[in-house]
């Protein structure tokens, strides 16, 4: 049930099986912004379920390898990668797995990490010389302890503002090539979710539970807020390892 609201929450075609804001296109966009083609290695970093992650391999002939720290995820992601030639490896970031990559992908989860310097570190030290970082990013002041208190897992909700995200990419190495803001598209599809899941809250709570259920729409409550007020941007951004 709560995958059948997320779709139906997406316009046709748009819903791939990812678990955030970001639309088919948008995943497309970011990819072809980053040189994501044929032969071209992708390192995706908190890949989930690994939806987007078997489109663009399906589309572009890219080497993927998705990484994300869930083992349930990861299980679900083999199994609906079917024969696509698709890696998944569990591992908890940072640090990066060894090795060096044309692209590394960020997806919806800058937002998790606290130390943003610690993984762009990282990331830089992942990409081989001219690769790119593609990502997407919540873009504003860090929670206030009001919000914090509002927000379900706050600990995992790190805004950051443009200037220090900018200056945390330079001090690795890594320049802005491109960006763009989602922020509106974003709002959206968050009011959408926001929609679905009210609708369908009964059969939700059956199968994650109440408490769960309740989380769920509260911070979709909030997100469709903060973006709609500006109170949070959000930004897709693509940046070169000179």
């Amino acid at each position: 049930m709560l995958e059948r609201a997320r779709a139906t929450a997406f316009p046709t075609a748009e819903y791939v099986g990812q678990e955030s804001f970001v639309s088919a296109s948008e995943v497309r966009e970011l990819a072809y912004q980053a040189g994501v083609g044929p032969g071209v290695s992708v390192l995706d970093l908190c890949c989930g379920m690994g939806g987007p992650g078997r489109m663009i391999t399906a589309e572009t002939g890219c080497h993927y390898l998705g990484i994300d720290r869930s083992a349930d995820s990861l299980a679900t992601a083999r199994e609906l990668a079917g024969t696509l030639p698709c890696r998944f490896e569990q591992a908890h970031l940072p640090p990066l797995p060894e090795g060096r990559f044309h692209v590394v992908l960020l997806l919806e989860t800058m937002l998790e990490f606290p130390d943003k310097d610690a993984l762009v570190r990282d990331v830089a030290r992942a990409l081989e010389p001219g690769g790119h970082f593609a990502f997407t990013v919540e873009e504003g002041r860090p929670l206030t302890r009001q919000e914090q208190a509002r927000m379900p897992a706050s600990e995992t909700v790190c805004p950051i503002e443009l200037a220090q995200l900018t200056a945390v990419l330079r001090n690795s190495g890594l320049t802005v090539t491109w960006r763009q803001d989602w922020s509106s598209s974003h709002q959206a599809t968050a009011t959408a979710l926001l929609r679905s899941y009210r609708a369908d809250s009964a059969q939700i709570a059956d199968e994650i539970g109440a408490p769960a259920t309740a989380k769920l729409i509260t911070a979709h409550e909030l997100w469709s807020d903060w973006l709609g007020s500006g109170r949070v941007r959000k930004f897709a951004i693509v940046a070169v390892k000179r």
